[in-house]
């Protein structure tokens, strides 16, 4: 079709005079895309850019990642939030390493197989390092469609992922699938943006549905947003003569498996000192100690997840007898926390 090769040219042409220069935009080696993938598939660019070299730097080859400690790839992906990425990441890079002799497949449908990598992961690494013919679908060709083609579906559907897809695909240049997938996203990021669009700018913008109809704020559709679960967290941070304290490993199915954070309780509403002391893990933890308490917040420090809302307590509870498997503060660094407890670590060290 006539449409599909003209929108295809111009976002290929602007794509190769504007693209931004990217450490992953210089190789097609498959390792090397699909790690980029993986750290960027909830993190903007301008901050997975330097976690990606990190992990370069460290792990130059899948290989080296799989003989790495699951510890040490937690601690260097510390701050990038949605932690199942790394230990998915961490398990991928075994399985290849061993099952599959450090060969990536080179198909969608055995990618797609692999631990942490979904339909617009595989398609990305199946067009940009074989050139399958396969189309990526991401937020930003989400809303360079629906403004162009006046496109009402709801992006967060069933209907509109299948929709989009069988677009994105009929639009597919399948001479250079991947060149023209890195095109449409770059185009999404940099012209065709969520907020205040460069429409003067877009190399489209005298065929575009929404510029036209006055429609641009309005498109992409979503459908309501998923409610926000508020959970009230109370840390027990424990503090003896010997500056050591205590921390524990997350076991449970719930946010940050596998990270350490500090003894918790979790209230089903703000509690005061008096409610606190009274908690189990105050009376497990603390027991016939001597205990001096204080608040080292006085307002509640709200941590903002995907769904999730966390208004955190940090109770400084000194003590004067040991701790079990205690801790030096200084030796918190050889553990993976959350961005929340390394914040208040950071914090509380500095004002010691």
């Amino acid at each position: 079709m006539q449409i599909n090769l003209e929108f295809s040219n111009i976002l290929e042409l602007w794509y190769l005079n504007n693209k931004r220069d990217l450490p992953w935009r210089k190789t097609k080696d498959p390792y090397s895309i699909w790690l980029s993938e993986i750290i960027l598939q909830q993190t903007k660019i301008s901050q997975g850019t330097s976690y990606y070299l990190k992990f370069k730097e460290k792990f130059n080859n899948v290989f080296l990642l799989a003989q790495a400690d699951e510890k040490e790839i937690l601690i260097l992906w510390q701050g990038l939030g949605y932690y199942s990425r790394a230990r998915n990441l961490h398990a991928t890079a075994k399985y290849v390493s061993s099952e599959l002799k450090g060969r990536f497949p080179e198909n969608y449908k055995d990618l797609v197989q692999l631990k942490g990598i979904g339909d617009y992961t595989a398609s990305a690494i199946a067009s940009i390092c074989f050139d399958k013919p396969e189309a990526t679908v991401d937020g930003n060709v989400y809303r360079v469609l629906s403004r162009y083609f006046g496109i009402y579906y709801p992006i967060n559907s069933a209907q509109g992922i299948k929709e989009f897809k069988k677009l994105a695909l009929l639009l597919l240049d399948r001479s250079k699938p991947g060149i023209h997938n890195q095109a449409l996203m770059e185009f999404g990021a940099l012209v065709c943006k969520p907020v205040n669009p460069d429409c003067s700018l877009c190399k489209l913008n005298q065929s575009c549905y929404a510029r036209e109809k006055n429609k641009i704020k309005t498109l992409p559709v979503k459908t309501n947003k998923i409610k926000i679960k508020k959970r009230f967290f109370n840390y027990l941070i424990l503090n003896n003569k010997d500056r050591s304290t205590y921390i524990l490993q997350r076991t449970k199915n719930d946010i940050w498996k596998k990270l350490y954070e500090f003894p918790l309780h979790e209230s089903a509403k703000p509690i005061n000192l008096k409610d606190f002391i009274k908690t189990p893990i105050f009376e497990n933890f603390v027991k016939q100690n001597s205990y001096h308490v204080t608040k080292f917040n006085d307002k509640q420090i709200v941590h903002k997840l995907t769904h999730q809302y966390l208004y955190t307590t940090f109770w400084i509870v000194d003590i004067n007898g040991e701790l079990k498997n205690e801790q030096l503060w200084e030796n918190l660094t050889n553990f993976a926390l959350p961005t929340l407890l390394q914040n208040f670590v950071d914090k509380y060290r500095n004002r010691e």
